[in-house]
């Protein structure tokens, strides 16, 4: 079945939706009151170093000081080492590098006081989003991403895509970009330049570094903080990342953005096949195509897999809780065989919802615990095939003993629930609130402390219309116990506008 890009635009917001083999597999969404600004280049002003955590608050003009680590402080070619070391911080939609042997080096880092001082302007670049309550990570090893080519104007280094696999090919393509590079720049060969001439990387070439002195004449005709440099709007930056030869297909619902799209991929992808159609139906196209109940199910807490077991993903501000659940299926033979199935089954349910609900950082999954090690390796293999296809960088533990698999995901931006959805007001975020018995419990703590004290003889209880019917029935031996030992009559009264949880006393 053939892959679809497929682009829904409205004047408040942009949805693009990756679709292989019929089914949405990435989701991107920008707002247009929250735009991305990973890639954006500034030129920020230190306003504070930090020598304990090896690191530094930098004003670019946001509303929160963004984060920049001592690795990612350009301090001339004396940094080039780190610089590396880190760059897998940044990969470019999985187009990451690797050195000879494709094992990481590490460094000791020197003081960021020695790097960096207050008040010190710099150029940086936005390497992650900001997420949550945290400011955007940001670095000052600039890289230019284009079709082909990544540009790292701070470093003489050509790498390779990890994911061109052939040898061959692998040193064709360093070969052609050492040679026509100038000396001192940098360059990453990436996935797209596959099987390319040498005319297509010359092409990309010339246009980075083209860009690279227009942003380096306003950074030195610009105060801080300053934006500099804006990356492509989401939706170029989709097409010249994701559409490849395995992309058949790009369906547009609005004319203008079609019309962008068509003049973006005539100047810069020339040569690529893809057909792009304007959708003009009545439906909207989401609806149409069936994808906004696939989105609604990414918000869900519960995921139900086709033999009726299921999973539970629980996303925390500091890890990913996935667990598996064998549910309704029974199986046909043995406990060891249902639980294997039920396993495999959530791996290919699991990788799909990373990729789709974007979640990263570390990520735990409480597989079924299987006895046989033959199994746990079956599913270990299972979800490292799996996760192949994800353009995010991922690294695996093996299954431990209690049957758990850790694992981190790169993580540039928010998750699809972080930018849909808002901590609940009731429970703040918790997911529970406190239950009808425990809020008369609390009534009846507060009403010993409040009449203890008061001269009133009248106590008037307002609360919540399910808890009045508790305090009525169930409580109501409570409540006149209390009213007998302060001689004081109290009177509840429901407000169906409050909170279960809210309850106000008032005594006369």
């Amino acid at each position: 079945m053939a892959n679809e890009l497929v682009i829904n635009t409205t004047s408040h917001e942009t949805r693009v939706a990756l679709i292989e083999n019929g089914t949405i597999a990435e989701l991107y969404i920008e707002r247009s009151k929250v735009k991305g600004i990973v890639g954006n280049i500034y030129k920020g002003k230190v306003i504070r170093v930090l020598p304990g955590m090896q690191a530094a608050f930098v004003d670019i003009g946001l509303d929160k000081a963004a984060f920049l680590y001592v690795a990612d402080v350009f301090d001339g070619m004396d940094d080039y080492e780190s610089f590396m070391d880190e760059r897998e911080k940044d990969n470019h939609n999985g187009d990451d590098e690797t050195n000879e042997n494709d094992t990481p080096v590490f460094h000791p880092m020197p003081p960021i006081a020695d790097l960096l001082q207050d008040g010190q302007e710099l150029l940086v670049q936005v390497s992650k989003e900001p997420i949550g309550t945290k400011g955007a990570r940001i670095t000052s090893h600039i890289s230019l991403p284009g079709r082909h080519l990544v540009y790292m104007p701070t470093v003489d280094h050509v790498g390779i895509s990890r994911r061109i696999e052939d040898e061959e090919e692998r040193e064709r393509l360093k070969e052609i970009v050492d040679r026509i590079k100038p000396a001192g720049s940098g360059f990453i060969v990436r996935t797209a330049s596959e099987g390319k001439s040498e005319d297509d990387l010359l092409s990309d070439m010339k246009y980075l570094m083209k860009l690279w002195e227009e942003i380096s004449k306003k950074n030195d005709n610009t105060n801080a903080p300053h934006l500099i440099h804006s990356d492509l709007d989401m939706t170029q930056k989709v097409v010249r990342d994701i559409v490849t030869e395995s992309v058949d297909k790009i369906i547009v619902d609005s004319k203008p953005e079609y019309d962008r799209i068509v003049n973006f991929m005539t100047t810069f992808m020339p040569k690529m096949k893809c057909t792009i159609e304007l959708y003009d139906e009545e439906e909207p196209m989401f609806d149409n195509l069936g994808l906004e109940v696939e989105i609604s199910r990414a918000l869900g807490r519960k995921v139900w897999l086709k033999s009726g077991g299921y999973i539970i993903i629980e996303q925390t501000e500091a890890l990913t809780a996935i667990d598996v659940n064998t549910g309704r299926y029974v199986g046909k033979h043995n406990l060891e065989d249902t639980i294997l199935k039920t396993n495999l089954e959530a791996v290919k349910e699991i990788a799909y919802q990373l990729r789709l609900r974007n979640l990263g950082g570390i990520i735990i999954i409480d597989f079924i615990d299987m006895e046989k090690e033959v199994n746990r390796e079956k599913v270990f293999t299972a979800l490292e095939e799996a996760l192949k296809a994800d353009k995010s960088k991922t690294n695996i533990l093996k299954i431990s003993e209690l049957g758990l698999v850790e694992m981190t995901r790169k993580r540039v931006r928010e998750s699809i629930g972080r930018m849909m959805c808002e901590p609940c007001p009731y429970c703040e975020g918790r997911g529970y609130i406190k239950s009808k018995t425990t809020v008369c419990y609390e009534i009846f703590r507060e009403l010993r402390r409040e009449m203890r004290d008061i001269r009133g003889t009248k106590v008037t209880l307002t609360v919540h219309p399910q808890v009045a019917d508790l305090l009525y029935d169930e409580e109501r031996k409570s409540l006149e116990e209390l009213e007998k030992k302060f001689k004081k009559r109290i009177t509840v009264r429901a407000k169906p506008g409050f909170h279960q949880e809210q309850f106000e006393i008032d005594i006369s």
